[in-house]
């Protein structure tokens, strides 16, 4: 794949556990700052979308994740989070997340978002969906 998004992070404390490795859970919040920053870079903006700019208020809700922990990451490590979109759908969007700590993978997943308005799935606005199929096509 010729796109991909990548995002640093640095481990903290608090996203370890007792034994002074990150924490499960602290993955997905580096997954989800992930895929908000490549929004964030393709100028879609959650907020206005919360607010109805495309009529109704649209967000995304994660619908399906599928993780593989592959080695673990430690307090101070500098981490990159890399998102790619693998599939576009009329509702949904599949991203490949990886973390890396320089040239080791630690984390690999399948994330399927899903837009939601009014608690039900509709489609992708389409500006959003242009953007997400150009992505997918430089691949």
């Amino acid at each position: 794949m010729t796109f991909s998004h990548r995002f640093p992070v640095r481990v903290y404390y608090e996203d370890t556990d007792f034994s002074g490795l990150v924490y499960h859970a602290s993955h997905l919040r580096f997954m989800e700052r992930g895929r908000t920053e490549l929004l964030r870079e393709l100028g879609i903006h959650q907020r206005a979308m919360l607010e109805g700019g495309d009529g109704g208020a649209v967000f995304f809700v994660v619908r399906a994740m599928t993780i593989d922990f592959k080695r673990p990451a430690r307090m101070d490590d500098l981490l990159a989070v890399e998102t790619s979109v693998d599939e576009v759908g009329a509702a949904s969007l599949v991203l490949e997340q990886k973390i890396w700590r320089d040239a080791e993978l630690l984390v690999a997943a399948r994330v399927t978002v899903a837009a939601v308005e009014g608690g039900r799935a509709r489609r992708l606005p389409r500006e959003v969906r242009e953007k997400f199929l150009r992505i997918q096509n430089a691949q």
